[in-house]
């Protein structure tokens, strides 16, 4: 029906002109006083030519709309499955979406190189950035108890410099990822050395109970995306403790608890969003809105699933599932 309506509208002319045309004829006829007959036979003659016309050229409009139909529906649009044009004007329109498409994909091209020169600058930039880091450790080292203060700041900037590397890589990981049975135990060990100056440094009680458990995943990815749930837990909580454990009451699944200040009820919902801060990083000034969600985006590429848990001013509780779920690849 919708077909017909559009075919009505772009012809609707002809039907007037049929009968303008059919109304001079029985204006001449009747001033030459012409039988009435010959008046219906010639008007019967030019109606039943006309329905036949209309038909056909509704027929032919409606297949050519469908033919396009098809083809916009089959984006990215290759112009060379376009119908042959009826005349010059179809032939010169369709000429204009070439040269628009050509345009366009010069421009996407552009913009790809432009990303992956980027890339390669801040992915060169995160790797070199790390001699000097290096340099800098070995140096305070020699200064003993009276540097844990700028060793602190300083792994911080490594924190950083990791967080930069896994953003860039995120946009390619199926080209990164190596899946394999993994001890989960040995992945949290690494992470929990590897911020233990932290604990210490904020006298902060690590409860860590082994769970025994070996999981199918990428391990450096989901080192990453543990490492990030201890750095927020590290970050915002000031005393007590944070407890690494597997549940016993939800299926396939890894919980992070803390002691912290706690996610306020109206940001949980947004806190995977990226850039989001909500009011715990307006009010330390330290948050980017990166980490929770590269976790998200990484834990969904590795076929897992992740949740926060949190109740204001008592804690939060990172959940992490790693039982298996279709993969994102893309």
């Amino acid at each position: 029906m919708e077909y017909l309506k559009e075919y009505l509208r772009k012809i609707w002319k002809v039907p007037a002109l049929f009968l303008l045309f059919a109304v001079i004829m029985i204006n001449v006829f009747w001033l030459y006083d012409l039988p009435v007959e010959s008046v219906l036979y010639g008007g019967t003659l030019c109606a039943a030519a006309g329905l036949v016309s209309f038909f056909y050229g509704y027929h032919s409009y409606r297949k050519r709309g469908e033919e396009l139909e098809k083809i916009r529906k089959t984006l990215p649009l290759d112009l060379d499955k376009l119908p042959p044009p009826k005349d010059g004007n179809e032939g010169k329109y369709q000429e204009m979406l070439r040269c628009v498409n050509l345009m366009r994909m010069d421009a996407e091209a552009g913009k790809q190189r432009f990303y992956t020169e980027l890339t390669d600058y801040y992915s060169m930039w995160a790797h070199q950035i790390k001699t000097p880091i290096s340099a800098l450790r070995l140096i305070l080292a020699e200064d003993g108890t009276k540097s844990k203060a700028t060793s602190y700041e300083l792994f911080k900037i490594e924190q950083y410099v990791e967080m930069v590397l896994g953003y860039l890589r995120t946009e390619d990981m199926s080209a990164d990822m190596k899946f394999q049975k993994c001890s989960l135990d040995k992945i949290l060990k690494e992470q929990i050395h590897k911020f233990a100056r932290i604990f210490i440094g904020k006298k902060l009680t690590l409860d860590f109970e082994e769970t025994h458990q070996e999981v199918l995943t990428d391990p450096k990815w989901l080192g990453f995306v543990i490492g990030q749930i201890l750095s927020n837990s590290l970050k915002y909580t000031k005393k007590g403790k944070i407890s690494i454990f597997w549940s016993e009451s939800i299926p396939h699944t890894l919980v992070i608890r803390d002691t912290g200040i706690g996610i306020r009820k109206e940001d949980l919902p947004r806190v995977f969003e990226k850039g989001f801060t909500g009011w715990n990083g307006r009010e330390e000034s330290r948050s980017t809105g990166i980490g929770l969600y590269l976790s998200a985006k990484i834990m969904k590429r590795l076929g897992h699933k992740i949740s926060i848990e949190s109740e204001f001013g008592k804690g939060t509780e990172a959940r992490l599932f790693l039982g298996r779920k279709e993969m994102d690849m893309y």
